[in-house]
């Protein structure tokens, strides 16, 4: 039997893959914060962004990049394309169908628990996706204590980062959620991992992509399209400067209505007396 080697490169792999977890945890939580503040289609495009985000780069790219640390001696592991491409797809899918439903669902705690139900399931097919989309040169088997285990870590972290997009405010908060979301995606990873077995290798090379013709320019993609996320949130004004423009726009529009009810309300003008070439008094009435 093979013996696998989930930390081929050392703790390197583990570190970084867990670093760019949270890279995709914090800049999803940075792009729902501002969906908080906007409004029609800014909040939408927001909303998509956290999903790109944290599904794209905080999940589907932290698992590609804990799978550079993983081998089988004397297995040749190869990816098939589509299907990999698929993952990714249905990464980004769930993580923003799960913040949809809690938009709409005003950021209740059942919109986020059905939410995260239907992240969390997401997430654990898309690791599974991943997964089967390695072709090798020998059979892969699992272990459903580690499978359903790790299925249930998916739906507590889905449904907790759910959570977090509503109710994080401030950098302390968002550092601690940063953090404790990249462990929960990572331990995911790596509980459903520990229970992988591979078995009856054969001599041969399995059609697909290797790593480096696959993974190193899908990686650089995502990570380049998560640079320019950054980018565009620092540009983005932030929810409380948001919320801000919002009151201020709210009471100048208040104040102009006052103003123009004002202006069409009718003026009583007095009347000039004949005989003493004086302003009469304008009538009350009662």
């Amino acid at each position: 039997m093979p013996v696998i080697d989930h930390f081929t490169f050392g703790i390197v792999t583990p570190l970084l893959a867990y670093a760019i977890s949270c890279t995709g945890a914090a800049t999803g939580l940075a792009c729902t914060s501002r969906a908080r503040g906007a409004s029609g289609g800014a909040r939408a495009a927001w909303l998509v962004f956290g999903a790109i985000a944290i599904g794209g780069t905080g999940i589907w790219v932290m698992h590609f990049v804990a799978m550079l640390g993983f081998s089988a001696s004397g297995v040749t592991i190869r990816y098939d394309v589509p299907q990999t491409l698929l993952s990714a797809a249905v990464a980004i899918v769930v993580v923003g169908a799960g913040l949809f439903i809690t938009e709409l669902g005003k950021r209740r705690l059942p919109a986020i628990l059905v939410g995260g139900a239907l992240a969390g399931a997401g997430v654990a097919a898309m690791h599974y996706m991943g997964m089967e989309a390695m072709n090798m040169s020998a059979e892969v088997r699992y272990n459903p204590v580690f499978v359903v285990a790790s299925v249930v870590i998916a739906l507590v972290a889905a449904t907790a980062a759910l959570w977090c997009t509503v109710h994080i405010r401030g950098t302390l908060a968002t550092i601690v959620a940063t953090l404790v979301m990249g462990i929960a995606v990572t331990g995911m990873h790596y509980t459903g991992m520990a229970g992988v077995s591979v078995i009856n290798p054969v001599n041969s090379v399995p059609a697909g992509a290797s790593t480096m013709q696959l993974l190193v320019p899908l990686v650089m993609g995502v990570s380049v399209v998560t640079f320019l996320l950054i980018l565009g949130i620092g540009l983005w004004p932030t929810e409380e400067e948001l919320r801000t423009q919002a009151e201020f726009e709210n009471r100048l529009k208040s104040h102009s209505e006052q103003g123009a009810r004002f202006d069409a309300a009718p003026r009583e003008v007095p009347e000039l007396q004949p005989r003493t070439g004086q302003f009469a008094q304008p009538q009350r009435t009662a």
